[in-house]
């Protein structure tokens, strides 16, 4: 059995913990995450300390739906059947960000990284806790990623158990949430311009992708909807 030396929190409890500035680890699709509300700058800085990782490494977030999504970045600039065909699900987009969101989770263009999130405990807890929320794995920067209870790192529970209240553990209670690990979300950046109507084929209208590590959604999903990946 798991024995956590950090707090076992419910939904409704981790949603309360994040709302006050808190850090939580919960599953999501591929891993296990590490995450806090995109906006608040104190506790991103928290994630990049539990996590050891350099700030100049931005972190990924996670949203509950699209309109979610919307609040931190320009959706606009992504082409709608993009969105349409592979939202909620494993593809992470890298856009122009909104007004708001801490420094450290800006590309050096401004831009952030979003994906909404397929797995249905991770989406509830963005709902829940009111906003976008960080979705770094649930690991010290540069070791595996955790896809079991077993596997998350004693010393970052360890850190993350010094916070007290302002810290804890959502874990998977059922097959359904447990995470599938794999691979990564692929991380896709649209670029501006398209290809002429003869030479585009799907629904992507001949868009363009610069891909930027390619995961679970693989080139070929991303082709034969429509889209040119670079």
């Amino acid at each position: 059995m798991f024995d956590s030396p950090c707090r076992v929190l419910d939904l409704e409890a981790a949603a309360r913990c994040l709302r006050r500035g808190g850090v939580v680890i919960f599953p999501t699709e591929t891993f296990y995450g590490l995450g806090c509300l995109a906006a608040d700058a104190a506790a991103v800085g928290r994630i990049y300390q539990l996590k050891r990782r350099p700030v100049q490494r931005p972190l990924p977030l996670l949203a509950a739906d699209a309109a979610q999504a919307g609040s931190v970045v320009r959706l606009e600039a992504a082409p709608p059947e993009l969105i349409a065909g592979f939202w909620p699900g494993p593809l992470t987009l890298l856009l122009p960000a909104r007004s708001g969101l801490p420094e450290p989770l800006l590309s050096a263009g401004g831009k952030a990284a979003v994906r909404v999130s397929p797995h249905p405990l991770a989406a509830r807890l963005a709902q829940l806790a009111g906003g976008v929320l960080t979705a770094s794995s649930a690991n010290l920067s540069g070791r595996p990623p955790a896809r079991t209870l077993e596997e998350l790192d004693p010393e970052l529970l360890s850190a993350l158990a010094e916070s007290g209240d302002a810290g804890g553990l959502l874990p998977a209670l059922s097959e359904a949430e447990q995470p599938a690990g794999g691979e990564p979300s692929t991380l896709a950046e649209p670029l501006p311009g398209f290809l002429p109507e003869s030479s585009a084929g799907g629904g992507g209208g001949g868009a363009r992708l610069r891909l930027l590590r390619v995961g679970a959604v693989g080139v070929r999903a991303l082709a034969d909807a429509g889209f040119l990946c670079l």
